[in-house]
């Protein structure tokens, strides 16, 4: 299996590699127009992540490229760059790509410090929301284009736009002048004789790249839907129909051919070959990937500040979406991947993708389910895949420019609908009140604010969530109990204590079981407030795991507090971590005696013996005459 080379699985891998190809390419064209950056962006980053991923990842059978979620937020970053520099997209591309190639930076980065690991600790809750929002965002976002209706071809829209058009090139006008030393009181009749032959053709295309952009995202499309719903073109929103019953029917009558290709295939042909008036997507340039050099000569760390926590969002949703489907690859062919590995080659992938023009992409559920069903055993097919997209890019770009945007569109909308959590959706009327309100406001936020802080103020509302309950199931089972009431003891030895029962009830055992954190410092400090006749106190800590500087400090003025009232302290079973946390902290010696903190409660059931029997003037200080 180390050898992906060998012979013997060659024949399995081809297949698996060329199907997973052709299942690959119509989700690339479609992920790349929804990115904004057009078809072929999404071609070149299933190529190239298909490729280098398989090589230099650790997931055997995984096959890479776009995804839904990876897609959803490339999608985010192009519409924010753009509206920052007026919808021109040869001014934003360097960023838009530069941001890509930071992100896959990030997640060789994430290999490098094994990070890998940790990805599985986020929550369920965080992912159903986020992925559930993913589908909305999908979903909303392709109405406009399954309707045939785009904002920069709706003459009233682009001539709303022109007055903000002419203000831009103005600025553009003045900053350019600024920057050549000459917007001077002197010198100002050469701006006014710069904007006198501003044209109007100018003005227009302008006005055209501001009205194209306002409809992007879900705010722009929602905000114009109305303007769609009043131009429908019945030719595109008949194609996008087709292409969605194709798509969900032909699966009825085989699964062996992926039933997106066959949509793409026929609906793209029977509109050309009919000649239908349909919209194309946007042109896919034949010939070899060109290496966007503008990447590194116009990056500076002042034009890339804004888009750092992007990067580190884009970098993290495709390490979690690859090793979601690494898991899942493992389960099939029960296999283990090295999640690290996976990271490392994830983020060359996503790194090489983004200099040649290609969107961000992750593991493919569906495209490595596909391998592994039609034979892929290891990395080679991975990279046959890629080689098969890498032909398609250089010798069908011309051809798949001829595809109607209608049908990428249909394409989307399976997917969205495909890519939303049902089990989330199911099981939401049974959720806890908490775990509703962190996938509400994850699906929200991820559908109607940003994607960047959807996850992050989910996670942060899970941790709350998840703190809150650990310190009330510490609270819940913590006990204060006397002497005669611990009831976990042999009763043999309660009753070789000869001592008053006076005595017997100002032996307090503080029972504690779950981790001492600052989750439970409040409730900690209320138990022992309510025995303040104890005269000597056991605290068992026989079942705390862990104690965190919270906990530490809120058992130092506990301990301070039953020092001033002259109690005996004793502590019973701590486990080595909190052992060692006693002893670092000096709470032993210096507050409690080594000698008085026991390993197990039967040694210190010997000590309490002794120290009872022994009739302590400290305990008879207080005891009634």
């Amino acid at each position: 299996m180390k050898n992906f080379f060998t012979f013997k699985y060659f024949k399995g891998n081809l297949f698996g590699g060329l199907t997973a190809g052709i299942v690959a390419l119509p989700l690339a064209l479609a992920f790349g127009e929804q990115s904004g950056l057009g078809a072929g962006a999404g071609l070149y980053g299933a190529a190239f992540l298909a490729f280098f991923a398989a090589l230099f990842g650790g997931t055997s059978t995984q096959i890479s490229g776009p995804t839904a979620p990876m897609t959803a937020l490339s999608m985010v970053l192009v519409g924010g760059v753009l509206q920052n520099f007026e919808g021109n997209i040869e001014r934003a591309l360097p960023i838009i790509l530069a941001v890509f190639l930071l992100a896959g930076i990030f997640q060789i980065l994430l290999g490098v410090i094994k990070a890998g690991s940790f990805i599985k600790y986020i929550p369920s809750t965080v992912v159903s929301g986020f992925m559930t929002g993913i589908g909305v965002i999908i979903l909303i976002t392709q109405i406009l284009p399954a309707i045939g209706y785009y904002s920069g071809t709706d003459p009233e829209v682009v001539e709303r736009f022109k007055p903000h058009a002419e203000e831009l090139i103005l600025d553009r006008i003045l900053a350019e002048e600024a920057q050549d030393g000459i917007l001077v009181l002197e010198e100002f009749k050469e701006t006014i004789s710069r904007s006198e032959q501003i044209t109007q053709e100018e003005i227009h295309t302008e006005a055209v790249l501001l009205a194209t952009n306002a409809s992007k995202g879900v705010n722009g499309s929602i905000n114009y839907l109305l303007n769609g719903f009043r131009s429908i073109n019945t030719t595109e929103l008949l194609i996008c129909l087709i292409t969605i019953v194709i798509i969900y029917g032909f699966k009825k009558i085989t699964t062996i051919i992926p039933s997106a290709l066959v949509a793409l295939f026929v609906v793209s042909g029977g509109a050309y070959f009919l000649q239908l008036d349909y919209l194309l997507i946007k042109e896919i340039p034949g010939g070899y990937p060109v290496f966007y050099s503008s990447i590194f000569s116009e990056f500076s760390i002042s034009s890339m500040a804004p888009y750092f926590v992007t990067a580190l969002l884009l970098a993290l949703l495709g390490a979690i979406d690859s090793l979601l489907t690494s898991v899942v690859a493992d389960n099939m062919t029960k296999t283990k991947h090295n999640s690290n590995k996976e990271l490392i080659g994830q983020g060359i992938g996503n790194s090489l993708a983004s200099m040649f023009g290609g969107i961000p992409g992750a593991g493919a559920t569906i495209r490595t389910v596909v391998n592994i069903q039609s034979g892929g055993k290891t990395k080679l097919s991975g990279m046959i895949a890629g080689l098969l997209l890498f032909a398609m890019v250089i010798s069908l770009g011309p051809l798949a420019s001829k595809i109607p945007a209608a049908v990428l569109a249909g394409i989307l909308i399976t997917v969205g609908i495909g890519v939303m959590d049902y089990k989330g959706l199911k099981a939401f009327p049974k959720m806890e009140n908490s775990e509703k309100a962190i996938f509400l406001v994850v699906l929200l936020l991820t559908v109607f604010w940003q994607l960047v802080y959807a996850v992050g103020i989910g996670l942060v509302m899970a941790a709350f969530v998840f703190m809150k309950r650990m310190g009330d199931m510490t609270a819940s089972e913590a006990t204060v109990c006397s002497l005669d009431d611990h009831k976990e003891h042999d009763a043999s030895w309660l009753e070789e204590l000869e001592v008053s029962k006076e005595i017997r009830e100002k032996v307090i055992f503080k029972d504690l079981r779950g981790p001492l954190f600052f989750g439970f410092v409040s409730e900690f400090k209320e138990m022992l407030s309510h025995v303040p006749d104890a005269k000597l106190v056991v605290i068992r800590m026989e079942k705390v795991p862990f104690m965190d500087q919270s906990g530490v400090n809120a058992l130092i003025q506990v301990l301070e507090d039953l020092a001033q009232k002259d109690v005996i302290l004793a502590i019973s079973g701590p486990v080595p971590q909190v052992r060692e946390t006693l002893e670092n902290m000096e709470i032993v010696p210096q507050m409690i005696p080594a000698s008085q903190v026991f390993e197990t409660f039967i040694d210190c059931q010997q000590w309490l013996s002794q120290v009872l029997n022994a009739q302590n003037p400290r305990l008879e200080a207080t005891t009634p005459a």
